[in-house]
């Protein structure tokens, strides 16, 4: 069950949400990365973000901040802190933009 904001964001701009799960062939840190040679862009993040979570990266006093290992700095342009709020701008760099 969607929440009725979601609902009404993919009914008035379905494009963005096709943005966000299209397929696309990655680049090669971030296919070393995830493990695939094509994935969405919130895949991607999802892969990360369980990366994040099995390796416990987050700062154990501020759980908005995410201390990175070097596997996880190759594909976040080799910052050693990152703030939660980073982390989908840091990943989209990496998805090409779609032509208008």
């Amino acid at each position: 069950m969607l929440p009725q904001r979601l609902k009404k964001t993919i009914t008035d701009n379905p494009k963005k949400l096709g943005n966000l799960i299209d397929l696309v062939n990655l680049p090669s840190k971030v296919r070393e990365f995830v493990g695939q040679s094509q994935i969405s862009r919130l895949g991607c993040f999802m892969c990360v973000w369980s990366y994040i979570k099995t390796n416990s990266l987050q700062d154990p006093y501020d759980k908005n901040v995410v201390n990175c290992d070097e596997k996880l700095k190759s594909i976040l342009l080799g910052k050693a802190r990152v703030e939660l709020s980073e982390l989908p701008s840091l990943i989209r760099l990496h998805f090409p933009k779609e032509p208008k």
